[in-house]
């Protein structure tokens, strides 16, 4: 838990250092947009609450399966447990991983005065501290036993605050890797780039599993939770970017983008 808060930390005084003197992209509307986050449950309508009745019927009837697939990886896991592509997968996950991806962008958007790069830091800061926020709430109510507790995939200790054994469910790292990947991919300009930018958060997903401290519904949770509060940040400045445009140069032309 104090690696989230860190992961928070760390990414507020990114966000602070790279984004402050920005008219746009600022700790103002990253104050301004967190509480409008915080309030989005209270705007839900009858078609968002069909949506989450639907992730949560999809991860229980995959809870299903959870013993089963653990016991397949199981049988050959040591042969791959250290392996490039597993490797990778878990580094994408890692608390460090957000401030470092979204610090490099927001650097590069403050160095090249680069607006598209300072949107990718900014909305990767939101998206990474957003979802870990929404994961870290739910691995305590949950309190979901982790695979290697040998537990099995039905026992839970909810509101067990102190550990770790028991914040399995949703998955971490694919919260984070899901989150940082979807961002990537609704600002990458071309359909491969919008696919390629998925592979590590794939690989994420993997590796939590093959290294058996996730059930599988728990990184679909996970991944979840950070495909839709990606899109969510992305969407958000989408529509605020929607506006009559007025240019002063000649010759003098009106623009509205959609």
């Amino acid at each position: 838990m104090r690696y989230r808060i860190l992961l928070s930390l760390l990414l507020l005084l990114i966000c602070e250092s790279s984004l402050l003197a920005q008219n746009q992209y600022n700790i103002s509307q990253f104050t301004h947009e967190t509480l409008d986050f915080v309030k989005q449950p209270g705007k839900w309508r009858g078609n968002d609450w069909l949506k989450l009745g639907a992730i949560t019927a999809v991860t229980v009837l995959v809870m299903q399966v959870d013993q089963p697939v653990r016991d397949a990886v199981l049988r050959g896991q040591e042969r791959y447990y250290h392996s490039i592509p597993i490797e990778a997968g878990r580094i994408w996950g890692e608390w460090y991983t957000p401030p470092v991806i979204a610090g490099a962008f927001g650097l590069h958007g403050w160095l090249a005065h680069n607006a598209s790069s300072k949107k990718i830091g900014f909305e990767m800061v939101q998206a990474s501290v957003y979802s870990e926020a929404v994961t870290q709430t739910l691995k305590i109510v949950f309190g979901r036993a982790r695979p290697y507790e040998n537990k099995g995939a039905f026992y839970f200790h909810p509101f067990n605050i102190s550990d770790f054994g028991f914040h399995s469910l949703p998955g971490g790292h694919n919260t984070n890797g899901w989150a940082m990947s979807t961002v990537l991919s609704r600002n990458a300009h071309s359909n491969a780039l919008k696919i390629l930018a998925y592979v590590p958060a794939a690989l994420t997903f993997i590796s939590r599993v093959y290294q058996d401290q996730h059930w599988t519904s728990d990184d679909l949770l996970g991944a979840t939770i950070g495909y839709v509060v990606g899109s969510w940040v992305v969407n958000l400045h989408a529509k605020k970017e929607s506006a009559v445009n007025v240019s002063a140069i000649y010759p003098f032309t009106v623009s509205i983008r959609f």
